[in-house]
């Protein structure tokens, strides 16, 4: 089995050999370690694209807006990740943004985690019935199957959600309701028995 270390130095390679500088390598690698990190087709979906990379025109895109369209090339994935990932603050406002014909779209995805951890929301991105939700660059929960993975994706959602608890009001009250059995009326013999409590300074 290969190591996560491996796998991050020998994609940066690649991506350097594909034609991308290395600062922009560099990006790729992490990202392909995360994919793989949590058991995602990451560099099968690498090879796939540099394979067909100088093969067949791609377009990239550096200004987004809510709705995106291009011509009739699909989206480098990488282009349009690092991008994504560098104005990630100033498209948050926009709660939800779309995209038409993501090449290989798994390769987007690490950007998407990356920038759920930098702006502190969990951010779900949707195609072709497929969801992947992204928390804050700790893992990724989807409905993707071990399937073949989709070269393209027609079209894609990423939404910027709010944060918000998993529980109610109630269920709050009742714990903590419950932790208060813990509490213990402070008393003198625990004012003198707690830590640094003693009455000499040794200092």
């Amino acid at each position: 089995m290969k190591s996560l270390s491996e796998i991050e130095t020998t994609s940066k390679r690649a991506s350097r050999a594909a034609g991308f500088s290395w600062g922009v390598a560099e990006e790729v690698a992490k990202g392909i370690r995360l994919l793989e990190l949590f058991g995602l087709p990451g560099i099968k979906n690498l090879n796939q694209y540099y394979k067909h990379i100088n093969k067949k025109d791609f377009e990239n895109l550096s200004n987004f807006k809510k709705n995106n369209k291009q011509n009739n090339l699909d989206l480098c994935p990488i282009n349009l990740g690092v991008n994504f990932l560098d104005q990630i603050t100033t498209l948050e406002p926009l709660k939800k943004i779309t995209f038409k014909k993501i090449a290989y779209p798994m390769l987007f995805l690490p950007f998407l985690s990356r920038g759920s951890e930098v702006i502190g929301k969990k951010i779900l991105f949707t195609f072709e019935k497929k969801n992947f939700l992204f928390n804050f660059n700790v893992n990724i929960l989807s409905n993707f199957s071990k399937k073949e993975f989709p070269s393209t994706a027609k079209k894609g959602e990423v939404i910027f959600l709010e944060n918000k608890d998993s529980f109610t009001e109630k269920d709050w009250k009742d714990l903590y309701r419950l932790s208060e059995n813990t509490f213990v009326d402070e008393t003198e013999s625990l004012k003198h028995g707690a830590a640094g409590a003693g009455l000499t300074d040794n200092d």
